[in-house]
């Protein structure tokens, strides 16, 4: 299959246009750097625009850069499309079962050695002081925020997670300097989020980014917490970066409780009491 596509493009560059070659030439040349590329990064890398990344994909028979990525990442045997980037067609349980963990323990040590103890203090230091947090995700990243939500609430603080984008709208209309944002996305690309995020700052709010670095969520941030996977969720179903972000926020959550010392204990107790009289 990988021939098959890569000689399609090498047939058809002849009758592209100069902008469009740039773009066939790139993949040619970088084949399995483009099958990981977001749309924006491959226009950069081809110094042409993203309209023009598109018109090449149609222009060679796909829908669009989704499609055609997808066809490519396929074709390159990079894994099985909408399901895992490592799997492979013909592989056993036990092979499925240890490439998914090997994954995921690569990930969170990627990102252990890649934390910046400087950026969390100054994070943890943020939710300590805000009169109130709320957790903003969408998709994949709205569970992340429920999960923040479930963990920060029970440090008696004023917390809440919005997954809908329209309440995320209204909500962030009402954040002020007194409170903090933190936005979760693994593309850091979300528009509903961004605009979200964006009216928040223009109130003045903290942001805290649990995402990839050289996003526009990244560029928008108060404070960054990089979750740089190399899983392409355009494609693959989100694992990893879910991981990630989950972990980053258990990070967060117990910085906050060392920060708050023995009343952080004695205010996880009282929540811990409630529910020991509903254990069988």
């Amino acid at each position: 299959m990988n021939e098959s596509v890569l000689a399609q493009i090498e047939r058809q560059l002849p009758g592209l246009s100069t902008a469009e070659g740039k773009v066939a030439r790139l993949i040619l040349d970088q084949t399995q750097a483009v099958a990981r590329c977001a749309l924006a990064e491959v226009a950069k890398l081809a110094h042409v625009s993203e309209p023009t990344v598109i018109r090449f994909c149609r222009s060679i028979g796909y829908d669009g850069w989704p499609d055609f990525k997808i066809k490519l990442a396929a074709s390159l045997m990079v894994g099985v499309p909408y399901v895992h980037s490592s799997l492979r067609a013909g592989d056993d349980t036990a092979v499925l079962a240890a490439k998914v963990l090997d994954n995921a323990v690569s990930a969170l040590l990627r990102v252990r050695n890649d934390i910046n103890a400087d950026r969390l203090d100054t994070a943890i230091g943020l939710l300590a002081g805000a009169r109130r947090i709320e957790f903003y995700g969408v998709g994949n990243s709205g569970i992340v925020a429920a999960d923040a939500q479930h963990k920060f609430f029970r440090f008696d603080l004023s917390t809440v997670a919005y997954s809908d984008t329209h309440t995320q709208l209204m909500a962030a209309s009402l954040l002020s300097p007194a409170d903090v944002l933190v936005a979760i996305s693994h593309s850091g690309r979300s528009k509903e989020l961004l605009d979200a995020v964006r009216l928040a700052r223009a109130n003045g709010c903290p942001i805290v980014a649990i995402t990839a670095t050289n996003t526009p969520l990244a560029q928008m941030a108060t404070v960054l917490l990089r979750a740089d996977t190399q899983e392409d969720t355009d494609i693959y179903s989100p694992m990893i970066s879910r991981l990630v972000h989950l972990a980053l926020i258990d990070v967060l959550a117990l910085g906050l409780a060392l920060k708050y010392g023995n009343n952080a204990s004695k205010v996880l107790e009282k929540t811990k009491q409630s529910l020991r009289d509903r254990r069988a």
